[in-house]
């Protein structure tokens, strides 16, 4: 195994590594977004049950304050993870890049290699063509 392999490989693991971070941002974007969307549902819940008694009508307002700080924790979080996700995306991008150039240049490279060895063996034909011709001349010569 050469270096350009060794080099391909190491490029193919860091799309791969990058996409598999890019996953896992996006699992817990949509966990959040499934917790955001239980708090809702839980405050519903809390507001009909705090109507049916006095002590949940007085407990409610600090229900409400308590399930805002958490709202907002979680749309904080939220934010991040699309900044960490453009992030990762930009990294992918560019990885991606770097990946498809090295393979372009590899495949120049081998072309050029191949083209080198047909203008070889073509070579080698046409010196053997051309000493057969040699041969057949002088052979008809003497």
């Amino acid at each position: 195994m050469n270096r350009t392999d060794t080099l391909l490989r190491l490029k193919r693991f860091r799309v791969d590594e990058i996409k598999r971070r890019l996953a896992a941002i996006e699992s817990m974007r949509t966990d959040l977004e499934r917790k955001l969307v239980d708090l809702d549902e839980n405050v519903a819940r809390e507001k009909q049950r705090a109507g049916d008694s006095d002590i949940g009508r007085l407990a409610f307002p600090s229900f409400l304050r308590s399930i805002d700080a958490r709202r907002e924790n979680l749309h904080h979080t939220l934010r991040e993870m699309e900044r960490e996700h453009a992030a990762a995306q930009i990294d992918l991008n560019n990885a991606f890049q770097d990946l498809k150039a090295l393979e372009f240049a590899t495949e120049q490279q081998a072309k050029r290699l191949a083209e080198l060895a047909a203008r070889r063996a073509q070579a080698r034909m046409d010196e053997m063509a051309l000493v057969r011709h040699l041969r057949k001349h002088t052979l008809r010569s003497a």
